[in-house]
């Protein structure tokens, strides 16, 4: 049964919401999707992956639009609508790495990364380009800087060091993302509504990290995954069945189709 008629557009997170923890969707997700095109509902996704991590890793995945780096670049379709970058990213990882030299850092910039560690230790098979002081991104804009970050507290050991138009936000646990305060998924969403015509309470969307928390907030359906961390459930308007359980298809089959 339709339940939310007035719903145009699905936005989702991708891993550990879309995504089961082997990285696929299940053939019952991908029935789901293609229905959703049928009906001409938009399907965005809204990733801190780059866009390399995505259409490189998971071709099988098909969508409108997309928000990638977290809300650095979004995309309708092919199309580039918005980039909120960070110029010159190698002073403030000069910064950082002065005052706490064995920070372990890393710069995403025209989709590649560069990395004053081994980065597959985080995420298994990155490609990166190995660097020691980042002078190779000095004239480049970033799409945002990682520092290894394996709790909220760790996290707040590098705030004193992060310029005031630049934020920092968890991820997974396992990294800090310090983005510019543009960047995010909230205002990824609202640009792609006003660029297809539609409100963002024409919008439901779905997550289950920090970096989430947002784009619930400020779409007219907020959806948590059952997997998702408390302070997401709690800044949702509903919760869903988990990664594992195809969740974000069956909210959407039993709700909009």
């Amino acid at each position: 049964m339709e339940k939310y008629p007035n719903i145009k557009m699905i936005v989702t997170d991708l891993d550990s919401t879309l995504l089961k923890n082997n990285k696929t969707i299940s053939p019952f997700t991908d029935s789901v999707l293609a229905r959703l095109r049928e009906r001409r509902i938009l399907f965005a996704i809204a990733t801190a992956r780059p866009i390399r991590a995505v259409k490189g890793v998971l071709p099988f995945l098909k969508f409108d639009a997309s928000i990638f780096h977290n809300g650095a670049l979004i995309y309708a379709g092919n199309r580039l609508l918005a980039k909120f970058g960070i110029e010159n990213p190698a002073a403030i990882t000069s910064v950082l790495l002065n005052e706490l030299p064995h920070s372990r850092i890393s710069i995403e910039a025209n989709d590649t990364m560069y990395s004053n560690c081994a980065p597959e230790e985080i995420w298994s098979g990155i490609e990166y380009t190995k660097t020691q002081d980042f002078h190779e991104t000095a004239h480049l804009v970033a799409d945002k800087i990682l520092v290894e970050a394996r709790s909220l507290d760790d996290m707040n050991r590098f705030r004193a060091y992060i310029p005031d138009n630049l934020y920092l936000q968890l991820s997974e646990n396992l990294v800090a993302m310090i983005m510019n305060r543009q960047a995010t998924k909230a205002n990824g969403i609202k640009l792609l509504a006003a660029h297809y015509g539609i409100s963002p309470e024409e919008v439901a969307a779905f997550g289950d990290d920090y970096n989430d928390i947002d784009m619930l907030q400020s779409c007219g359906i907020g959806i948590a995954m059952d997997n998702a961390l408390p302070e997401v459930k709690a800044a949702a308007n509903q919760i869903c069945g988990s990664n594992e359980q195809d969740g974000v298809a069956r909210w959407i089959a039993d709700n909009l189709l």
